[in-house]
């Protein structure tokens, strides 16, 4: 017997060991998302309060916090993928939800200082787009190809829900958001809004008079709502989506997202620097342009008043 061998092979598997430990590292470090100096000016698609906290979310998993009202900003502590998150929603103040790329969601109980995975299917090939919750145990969440997971315990599990009766509709949910009279709607491609008067437990196709993709949509009142899409365009509605009225936007970019600010102006934002606003409750807008004529994906209440907009040049002041 050579008496060398049994080094040899303590020495093969100790470095296998090593190998192994190594490779393991490695795919949990892959499933973190970087810290970055650069990440406030990196790609930033939604942001969300909670409470007296701003959490924005974007690419490469990034998650940033600000507890002043956007004059600083930090990365969250643990955010377990690298995904491109596309939408965050809180329903306290330390209680949220996360959702991006590969069907995933995470969920947080510290106000976005770490976040758990509760879902993610990156066989599928899907992004989910839009996450809203109706209290800690109830939610939706929606994305490409008609997609639409419900929850009735807290995110722990997801049951995958039929839109309509009609299989052949598989149309990318933009933006699910709460109505007037406690009604659910969601923005959709190809001119299509879905609306829910069960809270979600049945959904119907309404036809606004076009045929464009809509990206989303806010609650005005107890009566009014809008919904808004590509190359600019903007329908209100007062009685649940049965009739629509086309509003002048006052340009052709597609817009994004909208906010209500502290003082009763509706702001909505879009691509090509789009930033729109209404002092009469969404009924009439100006529109005016950032310098820089970048893409804005959401916008926000920061300090002292001030319009802080996300998206392609991460956060800025407006």
């Amino acid at each position: 017997m050579n008496p060398g061998r049994p080094n040899s092979w303590r020495r093969y598997l100790w470095m296998l060991t090593l190998i192994l430990f190594a490779a393991a590292v490695a795919e949990s470090a892959e499933e973190q998302a970087i810290p970055s100096r650069l990440a406030t000016k990196s790609l930033l698609v939604d942001v969300a309060r909670a409470d007296g906290r701003l959490v924005a979310v974007g690419e490469w998993g990034h998650v940033l916090l600000s507890d002043d009202d956007g004059g600083n900003w930090r990365q969250a502590e643990s955010v377990p993928t690298r995904v491109t998150l596309t939408a965050v929603t809180f329903t306290d103040a330390k209680r949220g939800w996360a959702v991006g790329h590969d069907a995933i969601v995470l969920h947080t109980r510290d106000g976005g200082e770490n976040w758990e995975l509760q879902h993610q299917a990156p066989e599928e090939e899907l992004p989910l787009l839009t996450i809203w919750f109706e209290d800690a145990e109830r939610g939706f969440a929606a994305g490409a190809f008609a997609t639409l997971l419900e929850t009735r315990d807290g995110g722990k599990s997801w049951q995958r829900r039929p839109l309509t009766s009609n299989t052949e509709e598989d149309y990318h949910l933009n933006a699910i958001f709460r109505g007037p009279g406690n009604t659910l709607f969601i923005a959709a491609e190809f001119g299509s809004i879905y609306r829910s008067l069960d809270d979600g437990a049945s959904w119907e196709r309404l036809h606004p008079p076009y045929d464009g993709s809509f990206w989303g949509g806010i609650t005005l009142n107890e009566e009014a709502f809008l919904v808004f899409g590509m190359r600019g365009h903007v329908f209100r509605s007062e009685d649940l989506g049965e009739t629509w009225q086309e509003l002048d936007s006052g340009t052709d970019q597609s817009l994004q997202s909208a906010i209500i600010r502290a003082d009763g102006t509706v702001v909505l934002v879009g691509l090509g620097g789009a930033v729109l606003t209404s002092s009469d409750g969404g009924r009439t807008f100006s529109a005016a342009i950032e310098p820089d004529r970048r893409g804005i994906a959401a916008a926000a209440e920061g300090v002292n008043g001030t319009l802080l907009l996300f998206g392609e040049t991460g956060v800025k002041t407006h």
